[in-house]
């Protein structure tokens, strides 16, 4: 362990997270309850279909809670004065959310640790030069390239694991099983349109029910269960993109909370920043 992490505590040590949906969410949850301050980034309007649990709401809402944790949007016309105002937030105990799709404010904030959860699948810009520990986010990203480590987000025996040498499994493009179901508890725009719900997060549905429309076109649920995430209504969407999802085990309280993925993906993130951050070398060492 060297000085500089002796003296160091995790609320002297600022994380920026790239991203603010679900996933994020589920990192900068864990984060935050550990005494990590944290600055979220997202794209002005986020297509989020996890709304309830996703601090990427607060664009829309002005503030938005989970699980206790309040965040709301940084204001601002220039990056200086969206940091300005996002430490403000931070000084009263609330999350800032900026609007930052290039995350121009990573050099300006100089955070310890840079978390990049956008879950685009590739790498868009993160750079392993960009912090003292920067963390990468499912497939895409190389441990000691791009990033010093990458966290598993593929479900199974490995969610959540700190890699250290390499990436994350590949996308399949197959969502995990939830319920026994995968593909099938999705939700897709079977046109391009405006999103039209006809049905809120947390009702119970069934096979066949219509839950949306988009371009004329209904939204049906595939299977039966409980609404776990629809997308916001009035967002524009392309044919096939995701509007949603159908949780099989219908209990609505999930609607409301991180999900176990999310949590173990959190867990992976604070167990890869107090590794790099606080003098935890030689475990790394030993891992890698």
């Amino acid at each position: 362990m060297n000085a500089q992490s002796q003296d160091r505590s995790p609320r002297e040590a600022l994380v920026i997270v790239k991203g603010a949906g679900d996933l994020a969410t589920g990192i900068i949850h864990r984060l935050w309850r550990s005494g990590f301050p944290v600055i979220a980034t997202e794209i002005e309007n986020p297509t989020m279909v996890r709304r309830t649990v996703s601090f990427a709401e607060c664009l829309y809402a002005g503030r938005h809670t989970v699980e206790g944790v309040a965040a709301e949007r940084a204001e601002g016309a220039t990056v200086a004065e969206k940091l300005a105002s996002a430490r403000k937030l931070l000084d009263t105990g609330t999350l800032p959310v900026v609007i930052d799709p290039g995350a121009e404010i990573v050099p300006l904030a100089r955070p310890a640790a840079l978390v990049d959860a956008i879950i685009a699948k590739r790498n868009l810009g993160t750079r392993i030069d960009q912090a003292e520990a920067v963390i990468g986010i499912g497939p895409g990203f190389t441990a000691g390239v791009d990033a010093h480590a990458v966290i598993e987000t593929a479900r199974g025996h490995d969610i959540g694991r700190v890699i250290l040498d390499g990436g994350a499994e590949p996308n399949t493009g197959v969502p995990g099983p939830i319920g026994g179901y995968t593909v099938e508890r999705l939700l897709r725009a079977p046109a391009a349109g405006a999103f039209e719900p006809r049905a809120a997060i947390g009702d119970a549905v069934r096979a066949g029910d219509v839950v949306a429309v988009v371009g004329g076109a209904e939204v049906k649920a595939g299977i039966d269960g409980v609404l776990r995430g629809l997308l916001r209504e009035g967002i524009e969407v392309t044919e096939g993109f995701k509007v949603g999802d159908v949780d099989p085990r219908a209990k609505t309280s999930h609607c409301h909370t991180i999900s176990d993925k999310s949590r173990a993906i959190g867990g992976g993130a604070l167990e890869a920043i107090m590794m790099f951050l606080f003098g935890v070398e030689t475990a790394a060492e030993q891992t890698h």
